[in-house]
């Protein structure tokens, strides 16, 4: 459910949005950026999969050395849909590119999700004196500790807690200094206490949110 990733082991770090098939918008935000696949890292919030024109590229990103992500709900989606043979959910909520996919490429995809079962929930950045914490949609707690259960579904799916912040109610957990989240797209990201919450749809026509933590 948690990994654990040393900061100091990278130069730059950077957490990214939903992709969710945007690869060209993805690349073109890292050349910006500078980014140097050598020595620096890009932390995703889930979501890699569905809706846009590649999520096999964006599927393909778990294989590189620099890149890390969270499980998000639309890659749980198709875990459920392979383990159990029901793909209505996962094709209702933009995965039926799956089914445009020749066998080849068909199979390896396939084994590419099936990999994703080894993904963690969340993911724990540790640097000198700052711990940062990135999840899909929520951390269902008040306080975030290394390794305490939680829910995996409200991890996935919980809009509750965007839901008060958006109506202007202060948020924050205690535990660690900075939260990520994705899963509901928004306009701009939004600070509300500790938490961030940095889906801007990108998908849909909008900016896709890179942002450089170290």
């Amino acid at each position: 459910m948690y990994q654990r990733i040393d900061a100091s082991q990278w130069r730059a770090i950077y957490i990214v949005g939903d992709l969710h098939g945007c690869l060209r918008q993805f690349a073109q935000a890292l050349r910006e950026a500078h980014f140097d696949p050598w020595q620096d890292l890009v932390i995703s919030v889930g979501d890699l999969i569905d809706r846009g024109d590649n999520s096999p590229g964006c599927l393909s990103l778990t294989e590189r050395r620099w890149f890390r992500c969270v499980l998000g709900n639309h890659e749980a989606m198709a875990l459920d849909a392979l383990e159990s043979g029901d793909y209505a959910l996962w094709y209702l909520n933009g995965g039926s590119w799956f089914t445009t996919l020749n066998s080849a490429v068909r199979k390896r995809v396939e084994g590419q999700l099936l990999h994703l079962r080894d993904f963690p929930l969340i993911i724990e950045l540790q640097r000198a004196q700052q711990r940062i914490v990135v999840a899909h949609a929520d951390y269902p707690g008040d306080h975030y500790a290394w390794q305490q259960p939680v829910k995996r579904t409200p991890v996935l799916w919980s809009r509750e807690r965007l839901s008060r912040c958006i109506k202007g109610r202060d948020e924050s957990i205690s535990g660690a200094d900075a939260f990520y989240f994705g899963h509901t797209p928004l306009n701009d990201c939004l600070d509300c206490g500790n938490l961030h919450y940095i889906d801007t749809g990108a998908v849909f026509g909008n900016r896709l949110t890179l942002l450089r933590v170290q």
